[in-house]
């Protein structure tokens, strides 16, 4: 068998890693809002976070197209202004695995967020501490169970994206081709022992994130009450 090519895999850990990181920035201040809001305005946007769950992978890869394509207003201005090409990088393929991931940790950390005991927070008003103060010191240690599901499934699905990832960043080798784009390739190929060795290695890398998060989370749960 040729040497097995490792770049797939490398960049699909450092593809959903900074997916992750981004959905944490992003997915947070969010799911704290939708947490406390019950406008019109918040329902909206609570649907429009859901979509990428049910939507087929191509729908949300053509909208990604459309908007940041380098025929679209953003792309062109940032090509133009910055340089800067989103289609075919590998930062197409970081925005398609936040866009399918992002949903997971704001879905999960919102549940934490509505189940926290509002008395809680109001007295920490009453004591003078600012708002964000609270956000960061009482209510995210609060909701850190449901945070870290939620960033756990995040990762998982940004880790093992496909059809968005294919239709925005493509499957250049040693470029964009991320490992489960390396399995569809090898499989196209006829070379079906390479891509049973893909789908073995993948399926081990994903056990063994998730079962070493799973761990960690139980053994910081031991040290005290949430």
């Amino acid at each position: 068998m040729d040497q097995i090519n490792l770049f797939p895999l490398l960049l699909s850990f450092r593809v959903a890693l900074t997916a992750t990181l981004f959905t944490i920035l992003i997915g947070l201040p969010i799911a704290f809002f939708l947490s406390r809001s019950k406008s019109k305005f918040a329902d909206l946007l609570d649907t429009l976070i859901t979509l990428p769950i049910v939507l087929p992978p191509t729908v949300l890869g053509y909208y990604l197209l459309v908007l940041l394509g380098r025929q679209s207003g953003i792309g062109r201005f940032l090509e133009e202004n910055f340089n800067i090409r989103i289609v075919f990088t590998p930062t197409g393929a970081v925005i398609a695995a936040m866009i399918v991931s992002i949903p997971f940790l704001i879905k999960s950390a919102k549940a934490a967020f509505e189940n926290i005991d509002t008395n809680i927070v109001n007295v920490a008003r009453v004591l003078g501490r600012s708002e964000f103060n609270i956000f960061l010191t009482i209510i995210i240690p609060l909701a850190w169970r449901g945070i870290v599901a939620g960033i756990t499934l995040g990762f998982a699905r940004a880790l093992g994206d496909f059809g968005t990832t294919l239709m925005v960043a493509g499957s250049i080798p040693n470029k964009t081709m991320t490992m489960p784009i390396a399995i569809y390739d090898a499989l196209l190929a006829g070379n079906r022992e390479l891509a049973n060795l893909l789908v073995i290695i993948m399926t081990i890398v994903a056990v063994t994130v998730l079962f070493t998060i799973n761990r960690l989370e139980k053994k910081v749960s031991k040290r005290g009450p949430s």
